[in-house]
């Protein structure tokens, strides 16, 4: 037996953005907390401003909370709730990527739910009431958190990123408009394009693995092998861009339901501990990690090799499998990922610590292959 989630209703394609206040007013919204950053809000034509312009138009006031950061913080969702209840809200919109939908989710968690968000609701299916509605206006294709029931915030204190899952974070609408996105920067683009890959490709090789999520999972891979080149090299290429955002949502609707695993658990430590960006700390980590999981699936890993564009005509199973890392890499240096950790100033030292809090990652539990602290060390070291 297996569940699967996702949002109510999802709209894709050019200027699907315009559905927003229709969204709003048939969910009963009468003033709608805006979630976003600083840089969108202030964007002329841009996203939040085409928001706005729906949600006026069915006559919804606006409130906006418009200082999230790159990895959520604690204190970012509990600024955002002040405004949130200040402003009598009643209905939550994100504007953004996974950042800002992680901290639209926050904020929803918070208003609804007593205690503290870390002590009282880390973990799977913690939550006991419903959220405020939630709709996800996405701006980049990769994340895939508009459509998930995962929030990730970081605490603040402790530096480390902590998960929220539960079905209540469910977001209700989704929106994936492509012209929204044709302005992100090439670095932006390859980054988020990677975790969207990582998505597809945990997500396929996952323990929690059924044929519902195989097949968004394999579409997603096959879709980035396609077109994140082109949208990171000509970021104005509407059809890349559309192609990217499917693939996004793809690999979204393929890890809410199968699970996740070490890249994830290693790189939330990264982005806990060094800001990393999540994107980028995925990119680096992945063909590390999958190489420690070849062994668990050959065959399925030689089915990447094949999406990812490696010929694999006359190899045997484990030969063809390999050719999914080499792939991996390729992507990832063609669209200038960083290639190690070192690079980035990530301290041997820490090797130790983040490798006990990733077992102790939620996204751990359905790695195909389950290992110990020291293994996880190893893969660090791989990485570096």
């Amino acid at each position: 037996m297996f569940d699967y989630f996702m949002p109510n209703v999802n709209f894709f394609g050019k200027n699907s953005v315009n559905v927003v206040g229709e969204r709003s007013k048939i969910l009963g919204g009468k003033k709608a907390l805006i979630v976003t950053d600083s840089f969108l809000k202030e964007m002329v034509g841009g996203p939040v401003e085409k928001v706005v312009s729906s949600l006026t138009e069915e006559e919804i006031e606006v409130a906006f909370y418009d200082e999230v950061e790159p990895n959520p913080k604690d204190k970012n969702v509990y600024a955002g709730l002040k405004v949130f209840q200040d402003e009598q809200c009643d209905l939550i919109v994100t504007v953004g990527g996974g950042s800002a939908h992680d901290c639209g989710k926050g904020i929803g968690i918070a208003a609804t739910h007593e205690g503290d968000l870390y002590e009282d609701y880390a973990g799977i299916e913690k939550l006991i009431n419903p959220l405020p509605p939630i709709i996800c206006v996405n701006t980049t294709a990769g994340t895939g958190s508009e459509v998930t029931r995962h929030c990730v915030i970081t605490h603040t204190e402790k530096k480390m990123k902590f998960p929220i899952v539960s079905w209540r974070n469910t977001p209700l609408v989704s929106i994936n408009d492509p012209e929204l996105m044709i302005e992100k920067p090439p670095a932006l683009t390859a980054a988020t394009g990677m975790d969207a890959l990582t998505h597809a490709v945990e997500s396929y090789v996952s323990l929690g693995a059924n044929p519902v999520t195989d097949a968004a999972a394999l579409q997603a891979i096959k879709l980035i092998s396609n077109n994140l080149r082109q949208a990171v090299a000509y970021g104005k290429n509407i059809e890349a861009r559309e192609n990217m955002a499917y693939a996004s949502l793809l690999a979204g609707m393929a890890f809410n339901n199968a699970g996740l695993g070490y890249v994830h658990a290693m790189a939330h430590q990264l982005g806990g501990l060094y800001d990393m960006p999540h994107g980028v700390a995925n990119a680096i980590l992945l063909p590390h990690v999958e190489r420690y999981n070849l062994i668990s699936n050959p065959q399925k890993f030689a089915e990447i090799a094949e999406l990812l564009g490696e010929n694999t005509d006359g190899l045997s199973m484990r030969d063809a499998s390999e050719k999914a890392i080499t792939a991996i890499e390729k992507l990832s240096e063609d669209v200038n990922i960083p290639t190690s950790l070192n690079k980035l100033g990530v301290s041997e030292e820490d090797f130790e610590y983040m490798a006990k809090m990733a077992l102790k990652d939620g996204n751990a539990i359905t790695n195909p292959i389950q290992g110990k602290e020291e293994d996880i060390v190893k893969l660090f070291r791989a990485a570096y």
